[in-house]
């Protein structure tokens, strides 16, 4: 059974930075693509990031670009989000997800995952 667990989360000031963790067990997850979500209250569930396990594709939404860096340690079999220059706006629940068909072309959205961790709340005072 696919676990996903995040950690990571927490309150930090606008500009400043987060590293949010999720550690996959239950599968050998080499043709796996995994993705980053994030929920803000009253909004829906929005894509922020994607990789390949193998490292050779990576996505981002464009509202995260170029602040945003995901990741993955294949030695702990974690996938990881920096995150740098926060922003208010980036104040949310982030999930960590896993597409077992490796489809990269539907990276970005959420119903191409089966699997999904229990979230982990970033808050970004201003």
């Amino acid at each position: 059974q696919v676990q996903l667990v995040e950690s990571g989360g927490g309150l930090v000031q606008a500009g400043g930075s987060v590293r949010l963790s999720c550690a996959a067990s239950g599968r050998t997850f080499s043709s796996y693509v995994m993705g980053w979500f994030r929920q803000a209250p009253g909004k829906e569930r929005e894509f922020v990031a994607a990789i390949r396990w193998s490292g050779s594709r990576i996505y981002y939404a464009d509202s995260v670009k170029g602040r945003f860096t995901i990741s993955r340690d294949n030695a702990k079999n974690t996938v990881l989000l920096q995150m740098n220059s926060l922003k208010p706006e980036d104040t949310a629940v982030y999930y960590c997800a896993a597409d077992s068909r490796g489809r990269t072309v539907v990276a970005g959205r959420s119903d191409a995952y089966d699997y999904w961790g229990q979230g982990t709340q970033v808050t970004v005072s201003s």
